[in-house]
């Protein structure tokens, strides 16, 4: 995909769009907080099937799909991927239903940095001296935050290490992302409904058991999970990578409102110390990749 020169209104509308989808998300889960995290995602992997096997249709892209379902190794990439998204997807639930939105918020802000990370190690990428301030100084506020609370920010470094992961393995995923999205959540499909099954079996399930709301919510699952992917993923094609850059920071901001004003979650000391550190890591890294991609232009 050739990166366009400029922003199309198209590609920006679709993009804001889904940031903030994401960011409104934790409203969502928290709704479900009388679920265990594994039905939700099971019931998030279950109805976003549905929803991108009818865009697929209506874009007549099926054909890519039934290709990659017929390739063993686009199959082996495929299930690397879906594996690392029904992680995220997991320890993102599990953080906003028990009390930790401000984790899920650092993780997403620590992203791009350990993205830029991930480059280096793994691909050779050089990082510029901003570049390494920016990771110093996200790394320090993850220390204090490990020494104030007495344990590490587990939840904020897997949803970490897993979006960057899947981002860096997505990349090597041969097939249209909306395709991809649709191969990933029919690899997933048959041990989700499997899970889903032994909970109505067992009666853990919470699904059509008398409680409407909850029926609709669990249902709706499908359209907060695929919809703000498959409006990231249209959006990006009309973008250039430093508005995408800037743009991903709508949604962890949001959970951070979320988690200050509508969930009360205590913003001690350490948190106040530990946040604009990264907030001024982030800073340092896009005014820095901003004059790179100029100076590349």
């Amino acid at each position: 995909m050739t990166q366009p020169s400029g922003d199309t209104p198209q590609g920006l509308g679709f993009a804001v769009s889904a940031y903030f989808l994401w960011g409104f998300l934790p409203l969502y889960m928290k709704l479900l907080d009388h679920l265990g995290p594994a039905e939700v995602v099971a019931h998030r992997i279950i109805w976003s099937v549905p929803i991108a096997a009818v865009l697929l249709i209506m874009l007549r892209r099926t054909g890519d799909l039934m290709a990659a379902l017929r390739n063993p190794r686009m199959l082996a990439m495929g299930c690397v991927t879906a594996a690392l998204i029904t992680l995220n997807w997991g320890i993102y639930v599990w953080a906003i239903m028990s009390g930790h939105a401000f984790d899920a918020a650092l993780g997403y802000y620590i992203n791009p940095l350990f993205s830029v990370a991930l480059g280096a190690v793994l691909l050779r990428e050089r990082l510029t001296g901003a570049q390494l301030v920016a990771i110093g100084l996200a790394a320090c506020a993850v220390v204090v935050l490990t020494v104030s609370a007495g344990v590490v920010p587990w939840a904020a470094l897997g949803l970490t290490v897993t979006w960057g992961l899947y981002a860096l393995a997505k990349k090597q995923l041969p097939i249209g992302p909306n395709q991809g999205f649709l191969l990933e959540v029919l690899i997933l499909l048959i041990p989700a409904l499997a899970y889903v099954g032994w909970l109505a079996s067992t009666g853990q399930g919470q699904f059509l058991v008398g409680d409407a709301s909850t029926d609709w919510l669990l249902l709706g699952c499908g359209a907060v999970t695929a919809i703000p992917l498959i409006l990231y993923a249209n959006g990006a094609k009309g973008l250039q990578l430093t508005t995408i850059a800037i743009l991903q920071y709508i949604a962890p901001t949001m959970i951070f409102l979320c988690a200050v004003v509508v969930f009360k979650e205590p913003f001690g000391q350490a948190r106040m110390i530990a946040f604009p550190m990264i907030w001024t890591a982030l800073v340092i890294y896009s005014v820095s990749m901003v004059r790179q991609m100029r100076a590349t232009a």
